[in-house]
């Protein structure tokens, strides 16, 4: 899947911005979800949260420690957004993946990752037989913490602070969609309060779990 008109298709949205780094493509808008979306995002969440998980386990049994909540797509809510994320992009619906909720407590985080999975990775066949590897990966803040909770690119060091409403979305791949190294990222920890975010990962084919 070629990702320049995507690139293209991002740049065009009002008010959104491309961080300056030839390492990877990032980009920031702020408002994307309004404060009542958010809030009932939120809700959902807090009604269907489970433990976490990562596709190749490390040793680490803190490397990921946030609750997720499964969205689907079924709910009017989830529906419209995922429309929105798709028009926003140009992104084919058909490929991405459902929708979930993210929510950190205090002392909670996720440890610096990739998004992608490892082609050498263990459990590399089991998530990218049917649909392929991730390709973009677009994230929605849906509150601010008291304290804590930002999202660090390692490789550019750059760290986005949350907002209710911006919206964060990278290419997980190179030019030549090779896996992009440089777009290994830290969701630091909460310090106070509690975080909510909403994730939302493409695949190089058609989502068919």
């Amino acid at each position: 899947m070629a990702s320049d008109p995507i690139i293209a298709r991002l740049s065009a949205q009002p008010g959104i911005q491309r961080v300056p780094s030839p390492k990877l493509t990032l980009f920031i808008q702020r408002d994307f979800l309004d404060a009542r979306e958010c809030a009932a995002l939120i809700e959902r969440i807090d009604a269907d949260r489970r433990p976490s998980t990562i596709a190749d386990p490390n040793g680490d049994t803190a490397f990921r420690t946030s609750e997720t909540c499964d969205l689907s797509d079924a709910d009017p809510l989830v529906a419209a957004i995922n429309r929105r994320l798709a028009d926003a992009t140009g992104l084919d619906p058909a490929h991405g993946e459902p929708l979930q909720g993210q929510r950190y407590a205090v002392g909670q985080e996720f440890k610096a990752h990739t998004d992608y999975f490892e082609p050498t990775g263990a459990d590399f066949a089991r998530y990218c037989s049917v649909a392929g590897n991730r390709t973009w990966t677009l994230m929605v803040y849906l509150n601010t913490p008291e304290a804590g909770g930002a999202t660090r690119f390692k490789a550019i060091d750059k760290t986005i602070q949350p907002e209710p409403g911006k919206l964060i979305g990278w290419n997980n791949r190179r030019p030549d969609d090779t896996p992009n190294p440089a777009t290994i990222h830290h969701g630091m920890k909460v310090r106070a309060g509690v975080k909510y975010v909403i994730t939302k990962w493409y695949r190089e084919r058609p989502w068919g779990w």
